[in-house]
């Protein structure tokens, strides 16, 4: 497949490299330097211009590309790149990352899903990353969680800390802890490496559990792996910008929400469109303000601005002051593994490139792959794929025991979808035409051989 991708920030640049490997990538950007840099570790095609100009589309070679993804820093620039485009190429598919919600509302909505604005696929970070932090204040004490199935299953991961009833316990155990819940641990990464869990394997202290469940179970696993963790109650928000007003206009209803902006007039127009939330003006890092606010009794900090030091700091000085749970927003990937995890006080860094990069994946990886969720770092992945008989009737997934279906190594099925509903995989059942398949892969390589399997050609 050739893809033409516009914009090598974060979430181009990965994406470019991710895809080199099995497309004809043409990446777009104005910085040389940049390009310079990937051209250097990936094998693909470098231009530079501007995205949206014509006759930089068309040395990109737009007219025989069968994709444009346009991940410039600007929406306009990624929404007329996708018109130009289908101007040049009739039949190419568009997708564009388009971050101001007034684009995704009313006529302007009405006029993308129409093709009157020719984008097919348009991708909001901001509404991923508010549904990421949802998901993880919703679900106290995991690291990620994935929906799928229309939210009736829940990928989720968690650190094993010891105290947890089942460190030292096979995980065959946990159907005797948990008689009335039905999941499935899919993977373990232990020190780094993964391992492929058995009924015999050992859940040991620091292990960074992968399961599924179906929704509202999640909780009563993940306490299996550590000592209970009550729901969060008390959450305060640094940065009222987009992220941060969507977070707090998402879980105002249940919790105690404070959101603190640096901004005087900001802050006013939070305080006017927010129902309970507080909004306090004032710096992030303020530990007066922070003490005056009693964070001692917070459960959940979140750092959402748009400045990673401001961030990281914040973060912290809330995890110093004695918050439960430390949330960053960091943009910057190579900055994720500096402070997460690393006793230093910030419990889960997020990256807004490993979030919004799921979404493209899936699209380039076409219609029988529902879902992609890039997982640690992009190393290893979690799909939905649609099952579907041998053109040729041989070798065929489909009539067969889920137990005798020979996958790569590292890959898991979870759980299926059969009719609109998500049940929990087991070995006896039997694979079905049009079941969707959630399948855990601790390596990415094998992705491609995972759909050969569930939908050959």
């Amino acid at each position: 497949m050739k893809i033409v991708i516009l914009g090598a920030g974060a979430v181009g640049s990965t994406l470019a490299t991710l895809l080199s490997e099995e497309n004809d990538i043409v990446l777009v950007d104005h910085n040389s330097a940049v390009l310079g840099h990937i051209e250097e570790v990936a094998d693909l095609k470098t231009i530079l211009g501007s995205c949206s100009y014509p006759n930089i589309l068309v040395k990109a070679g737009i007219a025989d590309a069968d994709m444009v993804v346009a991940v410039t820093g600007s929406d306009e620039t990624n929404i007329v790149a996708c018109m130009v485009s289908r101007v040049l190429n009739k039949s190419i598919k568009t997708i564009a990352r388009v971050r101001e919600a007034s684009y995704l509302k009313g006529k302007t909505k009405a006029a993308m899903e129409s093709g009157e604005i020719p984008i097919d696929v348009h991708v909001s970070p901001e509404q991923l990353i508010t549904d990421q932090i949802q998901d993880l204040i919703d679900t106290p004490g995991s690291l990620q969680v994935i929906r799928f199935g229309n939210n009736q299953l829940d990928l989720v991961a968690v650190r094993a800390v010891l105290g947890g009833p089942m460190i030292g316990h096979e995980i065959g155990d946990l159907k005797k802890h948990l008689q009335k819940i039905d999941s499935r641990i899919v993977a373990i990464f232990r020190k780094g490496e993964s391992i492929v869990p058995t009924g015999l394997t050992k859940i040991e202290v620091e292990d960074e559990v992968f399961f599924i469940s179906k929704k509202g179970e999640s909780t009563k696993v993940i306490n299996e792996m550590r000592p209970k963790v009550e729901k969060y109650s008390n959450v305060i928000i640094a940065g009222g910008g987009k992220i941060g007003s969507r977070i707090a206009k998402a879980i105002e209803k249940n919790h105690n929400v404070k959101i603190i902006e640096s901004g005087e007039d900001r802050a006013k127009e939070l305080s006017e469109k927010l129902l309970s939330s507080i909004v306090l003006q004032g710096s992030v890092s303020d530990k007066a303000l922070l003490h005056d606010e009693n964070i001692e009794n917070t459960d959940f900090f979140v750092a959402v601005t748009n400045d990673d030091e401001a961030n990281v700091m914040s973060c912290l000085l809330a995890a110093e002051m004695g918050v439960r749970k430390v949330i960053a927003l960091i943009s910057n990937p190579a900055y994720v593994d500096l402070v997460q995890g690393k006793g230093i006080g910030i419990d889960i860094a997020i990256a807004p490139s490993q979030i919004t990069i799921g979404t493209f994946l899936a699209e380039i990886e076409g219609k029988d792959v529902v879902q992609v969720h890039s997982l640690r770092k992009g190393a290893a992945e979690a799909i939905e794929a649609i099952a579907h008989e041998s053109p040729s009737g041989k070798d065929s997934a489909i009539g067969k025991e889920l137990g005798e279906l020979r996958l790569p190594e590292g890959a898991t099925i979870g759980a299926i979808i059969r009719d609109d509903k998500g049940k929990i995989a087991h070995d006896h059942v039997h694979l079905r035409e049009n079941d969707h398949v959630i399948v855990f892969l601790t390596d990415k390589k094998y992705l491609q051989e995972v759909k050969n399997i569930f939908s050959p050609k």
